[in-house]
């Protein structure tokens, strides 16, 4: 089981594993954005899928604040959201999406 924590003294989402620090998602903020900057997982943890469970809590966690969009400089947070569109809308700069009639 994962459990993924914003360690904001740390400027980092950190997924853990019972007590062991898994991987963490490093960011930056600005009052308009959050610049997520390198993520890392712990090897022997690779394929376990601890680089998706930070990407998605850290994205749900940008969506559910509602103040900041998100310029993903780190290629994995990049390359995630490439693969799940549902979350391009917080990236900054992506086209607004308007309610439909």
């Amino acid at each position: 089981m994962v459990d993924v924590v914003d360690n904001r003294e740390r400027t980092r989402f950190e997924a853990r594993v019972g007590d062991e620090v898994a991987g963490f998602a490093e960011y930056q903020l600005t009052e308009k954005l959050i610049i997520f900057t390198h993520t890392e997982v712990d090897p022997r943890r690779e394929g376990e899928g601890i680089g998706s469970a930070l990407a998605r809590v850290a994205l749900d966690a940008v969506r559910a604040e509602g103040t900041r969009q998100v310029l993903p400089l780190c290629p994995f947070v990049k390359g995630w959201i490439e693969r799940h569109r549902d979350y391009a809308d917080l990236v900054y700069g992506a086209p607004a999406t308007t309610a439909k009639d």
